[in-house]
């Protein structure tokens, strides 16, 4: 059903990208009054925003940009267009941008402020001087969300103050190191309250989204993800969203369509130039989303797409990073270990791949090398797990796996169980997952299959369903909990877990652990299966 849509999507990276004048159909609604004194510059100034809402980037500076060329000193112009140069919740990337676009309103804060005749618009001007202003990325911050805490105070009715101060607290939750989810609940809470007023509001329906992206909270979104599946269908990363929510749910068919729908926006508004970000993003997710619900063939084909992307964009750092990502995502998913050599792959993820290949050949020498190369990578990265850093750990973690499993190869127990217990140690150190596997072969699910292989099916069970709770409907892991409780005699359990497993690749007769559900399942239904 979904491989049209794929075909479609070769078809637009072959022809060429369509303008992105041709974008602008349906961004969602907002209600943003301003002191604009024309209605185009502020029909352009609202779509800005809406798309702004939904990290549409490109297609945002063109409508600030139609809105400062209609109303030269329309401050909220600018404010809209210096937000456009930085994902907020990923590390500072471009400080410069923002900084020249506020420029080209005044030489100084003063002199911007000046045109910002509102308290409400000076307020937020005030904001974005806080972010883009001198100091560290993280404090400005935390600086900028006490701008719009306070902007929130004087105006708490007003949707738009609202759900970006909701915004602002995602954006501070890393450098204030907010384990407790404090801040994150806070800005959904916001966001809901918008969303219930105005469910077609992309900014409510998003930051919900990220607030609640963790498996614990994911089920509270789970009406925003629907809505914003709608809402933004021109946005790339707002047709991607809703998988964040989708995943946490082991909702597959929805995480592989909402991928395939931000991939093809993505493509139809790339250009020459552009960064590849929204597609290499919605190709690595979808994937992952292929391979759960049991689709090799697609999982398959993306790889492709992504091979031709990074060709198409000049080897854009983003898409060849990406190609031994899943490369070894496909096969440690499907365990078809010939179908890549990742020969040239030097990233960590690209060493994992070629060690567990390795270890297939009963190369450990190989295999060995990998790990060494894989520490080298994670001494090269910080042990930060906040919003600014990319964390080592499951660098580490996959270090350790390739050390338990050439010494389970060696007929080393203890020291195999070792190396995983470190790696256990590392894992409970992490926050909760976001998206794909990260490690790719997730730590708690290959410990559990090596604890079925030395015949200690109780604790495996125990490694299975702790993937499960993070990670839910994650097949491989089912699959290890269905046979941890055959190895049992628990007949019921495993029952259930092939039955779910049927379930989850409905229709997939064609891989073996289906097979071995359906064999099981129909077994016990005639009064046979596990004693």
């Amino acid at each position: 059903m979904l491989r049209p849509i794929i075909l479609i999507a070769i078809v637009l990276i072959l022809l060429g990208s369509i303008p992105a004048s041709a974008q602008f159909d349906s961004v969602g609604s907002i209600d943003f009054p301003t002191s604009s004194v024309t209605k185009e510059a502020q029909y352009h100034f609202l779509r800005g925003v809406a798309i702004l809402h939904g990290f549409g980037w490109k297609q945002a500076i063109e409508q600030f940009r139609k809105a400062q060329e209609l109303e030269p000193d329309f401050a909220m112009a600018y404010w809209g267009e210096s937000l456009c140069y930085n994902h907020p919740l990923l590390g500072e990337r471009d400080r410069d941008s923002p900084r020249e676009v506020l420029a080209r309103l005044g030489a100084t804060p003063e002199k911007r402020a000046e045109k910002a005749p509102t308290d409400r618009e000076r307020g937020f001007l005030a904001a974005v001087e806080a972010l883009f202003g001198e100091g560290e990325p993280g404090q400005r911050r935390i600086d900028y969300m006490e701008a719009m805490k306070s902007l929130y105070q004087r105006y708490p009715e007003d949707d738009e103050v609202t759900t970006f101060y909701s915004l602002s607290l995602l954006m501070a939750t890393g450098p204030l190191g907010d384990k407790e989810f404090r801040h994150p609940v806070l800005a959904g809470s916001l966001a809901m309250r918008v969303f219930l007023d105005n469910p077609d509001h992309p900014g409510a329906a998003h930051y919900i989204i990220h607030a609640f992206d963790d498996p614990v909270h994911a089920p509270l979104a789970l009406p925003a993800a629907f809505r914003f599946a709608e809402i933004a269908p021109l946005v790339a990363h707002a047709r991607h969203m809703p998988s964040h929510i989708f995943i946490q749910r082991g909702m597959w068919d929805r995480v592989a369509s909402s991928n395939i729908s931000a991939y093809q926006a993505a493509i139809e508004l790339w250009e020459p130039g552009d960064s590849v970000g929204d597609a290499v993003h919605a190709l690595d997710w979808g994937q992952y989303g292929h391979l759960q619900h049991g689709d090799r063939a697609l999982a398959l084909e993306w790889v492709g797409l992504l091979e031709t992307l990074a060709e198409r964009s000049d080897g854009a750092a983003r898409a060849v990073g990406a190609v031994p990502l899943m490369k070894t995502r496909y096969m440690v998913e499907t365990e078809d270990w010939e179908r890549f050599d990742l020969e040239e792959a030097s990233s960590a993820v690209g060493w994992f791949g070629r060690g567990m290949r390795a270890l297939h050949d009963d190369d450990l020498e190989t295999a060995l090398e990998a790990a060494d190369e894989i520490q080298k990578k994670a001494e090269g990265m910080t042990e930060d797990t906040s919003t600014f850093a990319r964390s080592n750990k499951p660098t580490r973690i996959m270090r350790h796996q390739l050390l338990a499993l050439v010494h389970l190869k060696k007929g080393n127990r203890e020291e195999a169980l070792e190396a995983l217990e470190a790696g256990a140690a590392i894992a409970a150190e992490m926050g909760p997952p976001r998206g794909s596997a990260s490690p790719v072969k997730p730590l708690h699910e290959l410990y559990g299959e090596v604890l079925l292989s030395l015949g200690e099916p109780t604790e495996a069970a125990e490694h299975f369903e702790a993937t499960l709770t993070l990670m839910p409907n994650r097949p491989l892991s089912v699959l290890g909990l269905a046979r941890a409780h055959t190895e049992l005699g628990n007949a019921v359990q495993a029952r259930e877990a092939y039955a779910k497993l049927l379930a989850i690749w409905a229709g997939r007769d064609q891989l073996p652990g289906f097979q071995e559900a359906q064999s099981f399942v129909a077994t016990a239904a005639t009064g046979g299966g596990a004693g």
